[in-house]
């Protein structure tokens, strides 16, 4: 009942998550942020069962920070999402898995902006775009048309709130507010939420 976007540009990568914390038919919170800052160059969106996403996601976190911590340098995007999804495929044969989807994001100084799609089977693949949830079934046709090798961050803030208006109208659950995050060669910064009122207004991006 959740959904994540992520768009990749020619120098950033831009990640949307919505913040609905919903239990069962209840709504328990609607600021829940499910975009983590994993370093200055690195995140991740997670979605699944709450328990799972907020202890995984914190456990490839802290393992990345040991990591730089024993190594004196960070791992790059490509890196961390292998480490994301080797993690997540041994979970997947133990007695204790984790149903999670993740969108990986990062800037490398060589490499330049990557995204990653990994899914709770613990498929993962390098995409220009991608999303996960039922949201996704209405973002990605989306993203096919709008989509383009120079797009700006102006252009991926509009796609969003594009796909946000589709999962408003089409979608019978209610997911009002999306947040949005951006990282490029100057790190991590959060974009302006998109909600139901913003929507009514011109994109600020």
């Amino acid at each position: 009942m959740e959904t994540l976007m992520g768009i990749r540009g020619p120098d950033f990568v831009m990640l949307s998550a919505d913040s609905t914390h919903a239990h069962s038919i209840m709504v328990l919170k609607d600021d829940e942020d499910k975009i983590y800052k994993v370093s200055d160059n690195l995140m991740m969106a997670t979605m699944g069962e709450a328990g799972d996403r907020v202890q995984f996601t914190e456990y490839i976190s802290k393992n990345i920070l040991l990591y730089k911590m024993r190594n004196g340098y960070e791992l790059g995007p490509k890196a961390a999402a292998h480490f994301t999804r080797r993690n997540l495929a041994d979970y997947l044969r133990s007695r204790t898995p984790y149903h999670v989807n993740i969108l990986v994001g990062g800037y490398d100084e060589v490499d330049g902006p990557q995204l990653h799609y990994i899914d709770y089977l613990a498929n993962s693949l390098p995409v220009k775009h991608g999303a996960h949830g039922y949201g996704g079934m209405f973002v990605n046709s989306i993203f096919d048309r709008y989509h383009h090798d120079k797009i700006t961050q102006k252009e991926a803030y509009e796609i969003f709130r594009k796909g946000v208006t589709e999962i408003h109208k089409r979608l019978i659950l209610n997911l009002p507010n999306f947040k949005v995050a951006v990282i490029d060669k100057d790190g991590v910064k959060y974009l302006d939420d998109i909600t139901q009122d913003s929507l009514k207004q011109p994109s600020a991006a």
